[in-house]
């Protein structure tokens, strides 16, 4: 019996462990991601998404507290890969670490649902997850770069800018799709699978077509992402986003396309707007459609119950199962709509 105890005892430790390199490594994947596109501002290079701030906080939204040492030792992979491990580390990685905890503190405190399946989780997400609290790592981040002497004091608002809103768009786009997945639980039916390959056919050729074309032809993808909100919530609405997001992305670090012959500065103003209204509009609408659907869901169960109810009290017998006092609660509900 001792060593069956025994073996229990090391369990807990050991996936804990499994569980914090886990964390570790995806949040080390989506930094080597996010790296492989970067824009120069003011001399100083920023990446216009930062996927990790996303992972960070999907990591806490879903496995709480106990995921913060897994994205530190993530955060601490990244700088390793990139320079030397000197003393202003320890300020990135406060930094880096303190933001995802801080967008996590306010949500839970809002009670945000992880499914945002409410406007109000949505608004959480934008304001309290993504713009309030990417704050104080923008402000640690280039905080250092001065204190450092890397960044002069001329380029502090550009640069720290830049910063803000990618940490800001990974949160907007990578976390909604890692909690979506998080809330898979049935594939759909076959008749949707039609819809959505018809879908994602149309913006495989329009979103190259608009982020590449010298006409500046961006704004086609917001008719695009509005149905696919309307028809899909959010699984197709911030799919389309990040599809586009990663196409304007692209076309912006190579200055091509609506990108062309613009300087640093305003190909990173143009691109950021772009991602952050298009982040915005997809987030914000899927969850508006999908608290719509939730209501009427609602609403066709409770006329369905009542419809129960006034069979029963026709036929001269109490429903099965239901007292008077939840008879009067459904009469006053239906009364009440």
């Amino acid at each position: 019996m001792a060593p069956v105890v025994g073996i229990q005892d090391l369990r807990g430790p050991a996936l804990y462990a499994l569980q914090t390199l886990a964390i570790a490594a995806c949040y080390f994947a989506a930094g080597r991601l996010g790296l492989m596109r970067q824009l120069v501002v003011q001399g100083a290079v920023v990446t216009p998404i930062w996927p990790p701030t996303g992972v960070a906080v999907a990591c806490l939204l879903i496995f709480g507290i106990r995921a913060l040492p897994g994205i530190t030792l993530g955060i601490l992979f990244v700088i390793m890969s990139i320079t030397s491990l000197q003393p202003t580390v320890i300020g990135t990685l406060a930094g880096n670490t303190a933001a995802p905890l801080c967008a996590y503190l306010l949500l839970r405190r809002v009670g945000f649902r992880t499914d945002i399946g409410r406007l109000r989780d949505g608004v959480a997400l934008v304001f309290l997850g993504a713009l309030t609290s990417m704050l104080i790592s923008a402000s640690a981040g280039v905080g250092l770069l001065v204190l450092t002497g890397k960044l002069d004091a001329s380029g502090v608002w550009p640069v720290w800018l830049a910063w803000w809103v990618g940490d800001a768009m990974g949160v907007l786009i990578v976390t909604p799709i890692l909690l979506l997945l998080y809330e898979v639980r049935r594939p759909p039916g076959l008749a949707r699978w039609k819809e959505a390959a018809g879908l994602a056919l149309i913006a495989c050729g329009l979103i190259p077509l608009a982020s590449y074309s010298r006409l500046s032809l961006l704004f086609l993808v917001y008719p695009l992402l509005i149905f696919a909100a309307l028809r899909f919530q959010l699984a197709g609405s911030i799919l389309c986003a990040l599809f586009a997001s990663t196409m304007a992305t692209i076309a912006a670090t190579d200055e091509t396309g609506p990108f062309e012959q613009l300087t640093h500065v305003e190909v990173m103003i143009k691109l950021q707007a772009f991602n952050g209204s298009m982040a915005l509009t997809a987030l914000l609408l899927s969850a508006v459609v999908t608290e719509q659907h939730n209501t009427r869901r609602s609403v066709e169960r409770a006329c369905q119950e009542l419809v129960e109810v006034l069979e029963h009290l026709t036929a001269g017998d109490a429903p099965r199962g239901r007292t008077p006092r939840e008879i009067d609660r459904l009469r006053s509900q239906q009364r009440g709509r």
